[in-house]
């Protein structure tokens, strides 16, 4: 997903639904984290968010987080139909 154009991924809400499955996971983790402490671990201040994503995605599965399956299959179909692939 990196890779791809990063104005369609915002047009299309998809960067929004993988944001929000990270923060939404990383919370469930870290019981007592506010959004603002999810945001501040994902460094979303860095020119890539999209990198930051998914380090983020590879980090929090690293250490036994888990993530909304209906959410991430909604995120992976819309994906699909844009033609993004993971």
């Amino acid at each position: 997903m990196a890779a791809q154009d990063f104005a369609s991924l915002v047009e299309a809400g998809l960067l929004r639904d993988v944001e929000e499955l990270t923060v939404q996971a990383y919370l469930a983790a870290h019981p007592g984290a506010s959004r603002s402490d999810a945001y501040r671990w994902l460094r979303y201040e860095d020119p890539d968010p999209i990198a930051r994503l998914a380090d983020g995605v590879s980090r929090l599965r690293g250490g036994g987080a888990t993530f909304d399956a209906e959410a991430v299959d909604k995120a992976c179909a819309e994906a699909s139909k844009l033609g993004y692939s993971n």
